[in-house]
């Protein structure tokens, strides 16, 4: 989610016993902005309440882009299930040359205010994506232009010849270009709504999508309403839905046990989702399904003693991923060994072929080569709360198999999210852990945002061959073409290691009894679509 600087940004922040009596301003028979009840909405209980806008333009983050995806259209999507793009507000969409782009509207478009969607709408969208160039990032997630490391350069520009047509006019051959069009910042807006330079307020958003927002209280709920004037193949299943956000992953099992939530969903604790496993007799079930949510670690190239490829080698020679994924989270993880998910076209498991099984002797060898003695002394810093529960104990069983192999003595310290940009950003950290959620799903999301040019956490690395084969497979239309040189980017990553991948998380959520589709929508996209969820 992205996230060149504000990646996948959440931070809890509601209070969850509030939140457990509330629903919209009142409790569960109250009003919910649309018309409908709780007791006759969906439910959905989340621990992700860190929402940085509800407009396109101006965040970066999963929170803010699973509201999007449901009130927005977008010229293409991932269909669930999926992983390759369709139409949705586009009746087509062609490369009609290897630089144009070039996109035919549905007819009957609306608004949910009623306005049409036109072609005028679509060019305002992209044009002010980059016009307001939000420093969260949003811009580069459409605009990064092949081989620029996702820097916001105007890769594009939108011409509208016609009410139903869009052509984009690209800077250089983009084979990402369609399914770039898919994430969550090229939502259409309505030109006579939203200001052309800046953030309109999230009260007052339109879109044309399933829903339509009708509440919206930060840090506490969410309420939507289906759309009556929405034109498309996925109309909501249920006329009303209330995301409720909560502080405490606790409080969200016990509000899906007590049945004041119907879906939970992010991020219950591997605990929590083992004991709900075994709550059929409470109502409780739980569903997991194909995600491509990942965590690595990130080493500064500059910074000593990482700065010499054999310590970072030596690292990625001792880390055990089968102890992280089932000593912390349960199983409910699986060991990663690229960058690059499995579920992805072209993924490989580069680090596993290159390092094998963990090994203290070839580490010990490689501290050796780069002149070190051991243990190596190094600082390990993570976001305590940023990432869920489990974040510290992971981080803890790391510092736990490093210690003792003999190799590195580590010294483990966390701050809260903000200022921990602020401090990887500003390169204060020798190793730091971050986790990523896809923008699309497409193998390049998870290449060129952490490997050209330094990154998106500025911490370094540059390496000539390995920018020009990214720029190269994101001009080259043909996937046959472009999973070989995939293949070369993660062995060459595994040989430099900038980043050392830990592990790969499926979708979980804890459901009510009668309500269905929840695992119909989890697939590598990992868009939360709430028209997916019936409720008997």
């Amino acid at each position: 989610m992205q996230r060149r600087k504000k990646a996948t940004g959440f931070i809890a922040v509601a209070g969850a016993l509030m939140l457990a009596a509330a629903a919209c301003g009142g409790g569960d028979g109250a009003e919910g902005g649309g018309g409908g009840s709780a007791a006759k909405a969906l439910v959905i209980g989340t621990t992700d309440s860190g929402v940085t806008t509800i407009d396109p333009a101006g965040s970066y983050d999963l929170p803010s882009s699973t509201i999007q995806y449901n009130i927005y259209q977008l010229l293409m999507k991932i269909p669930p299930g999926g992983n390759k793009p369709v139409p949705d507000a586009a009746q087509t969409c062609e490369f009609t040359d290897p630089k144009t782009y070039r996109c035919t509207l549905k007819d009957g478009l609306k608004f949910s205010n009623g306005n049409p969607l036109t072609s005028e709408d679509v060019k305002f969208s992209y044009d002010r994506l980059m016009r307001i160039n939000d420093p969260n990032g949003t811009a580069t997630a459409i605009y990064g232009s092949p081989g620029e490391g996702g820097k916001a350069d105007p890769a594009a520009t939108v011409e509208a010849p016609d009410p139903k047509t869009v052509i984009f006019n690209l800077k250089a051959p983009d084979a990402t270009w369609p399914v770039k069009l898919t994430y969550a910042a090229s939502g259409i807006v309505d030109h006579t709504v939203f200001p052309a330079d800046k953030k309109l307020e999230d009260s007052k958003v339109v879109g044309s999508g399933p829903y339509k927002l009708t509440r919206f209280q930060k840090g506490q709920q969410a309420v939507f309403e289906a759309n009556p004037n929405y034109n498309g193949d996925t109309k909501a299943k249920v006329p009303n839905v209330i995301v409720r956000y909560y502080q405490q992953s606790s409080a969200l099992k016990l509000a899906v046990e007590q049945g004041e939530v119907d879906v939970a969903y992010r991020s219950l604790s591997p605990t929590e989702v083992k004991a709900l496993q075994g709550s059929s007799g409470k109502g409780v079930g739980v569903v997991a399904g194909n995600g491509t949510e990942i965590r690595y670690l990130v080493f500064n190239v500059k910074k000593a003693p990482f700065d010499k490829k054999e310590v970072r080698q030596a690292l990625a020679q001792v880390i055990n991923r089968d102890d992280i994924a089932n000593n912390v989270y349960n199983g409910t993880v699986q060991p990663l060994y690229s960058l690059v998910p499995q579920g992805l076209d072209g993924h490989t498991d580069a680090f596993k072929d290159r390092y094998g099984t963990p090994d203290p002797a070839k580490a010990k060898a490689l501290i050796e080569q780069a002149g070190l003695q051991t243990p190596v002394p190094i600082t390990m810093w993570y976001s305590p709360t940023h990432y869920g529960p489990a974040t510290a104990d992971e981080l803890n069983q790391i510092k736990r198999t490093l210690d003792a192999s003999g190799v590195f003595s580590v010294t483990l310290k966390n701050t809260e999210w903000e200022q921990y940009q602020e401090q990887y950003d500003k390169q204060v950290f020798q190793v730091f852990h971050l986790g990523w959620f896809p923008d699309y799903p497409d193998s390049d999301n998870y290449l060129s945002p952490f490997l050209v040019k330094g990154g998106f956490f500025n911490q370094n690395y540059d390496n000539a061959a390995t920018n020009k084969a990214i720029a190269q497979e994101q001009s080259e239309t043909e996937l046959q073409k472009r999973v070989p040189i995939f293949d070369q980017i993660q062995k060459t990553t595994a040989e430099d290691v900038p980043v050392l991948p830990l592990w790969q998380a499926k979708q979980v959520a804890a459901v009510r009894n009668g309500v269905t589709g929840v695992q119909t929508t989890f697939d590598p996209s990992f868009t939360f679509r709430f028209y997916m969820i019936d409720k008997q």
